[in-house]
């Protein structure tokens, strides 16, 4: 069972959280592009879609995490504890930062007004807020690669 948790928990994993990095971390390159040529938000609106659709099927990554430590008796683990804190701040901030201020910019690209070139503050807070994102989902996989600490040898 352990093998078959721990690789439905990489698949989604891999299947979930990946969409939702690249994609999040084109969107404010997307933004930029679309106000030099107005009328092409439609690529702003599908990685908006993209991350929205893919973090909620991410929510299964750590149910399937647990599960897989469960099952391995790891879940008192530091690199275990550490990942999992982790990736709740990575989710609070796709949560609080990344998706609000994706829907945000999409929604001043989109309206009649238009998005001003006065965001720029606005977008560079994104991307930093995008780029912290994928830095824990990095230091989260290494740290469930390299496990520190582990005895089990899996």
């Amino acid at each position: 069972m352990t093998i078959f948790l721990l690789s439905v928990h990489v698949l989604v994993a891999i299947i979930a959280v990946g969409p939702v990095t690249i994609a999040a971390s084109m969107f404010a390159p997307a933004v930029r592009s679309a106000l030099r040529e107005p009328g092409s938000a439609g690529v702003v609106t599908t990685l908006h879609r993209i991350c929205n659709v893919y973090a909620a099927i991410g929510l299964a990554v750590p149910v399937l995490g647990i599960a897989t430590a469960m099952s391995m008796n790891v879940l008192g683990d530091p690199w275990l504890v550490v990942s999992v804190v982790l990736t709740g701040v990575a989710a609070v901030v796709l949560a609080v930062a990344v998706l609000p201020g994706q829907q945000r910019l999409l929604e001043q690209l989109t309206s009649p007004a238009g998005l001003g070139t006065g965001q720029e503050p606005a977008i560079r807070g994104l991307a930093i807020s995008t780029g912290l994102f994928s830095l824990l989902w990095t230091v989260v996989t290494v740290l469930m690669i390299a496990r520190p600490g582990s005895t089990t040898g899996a």
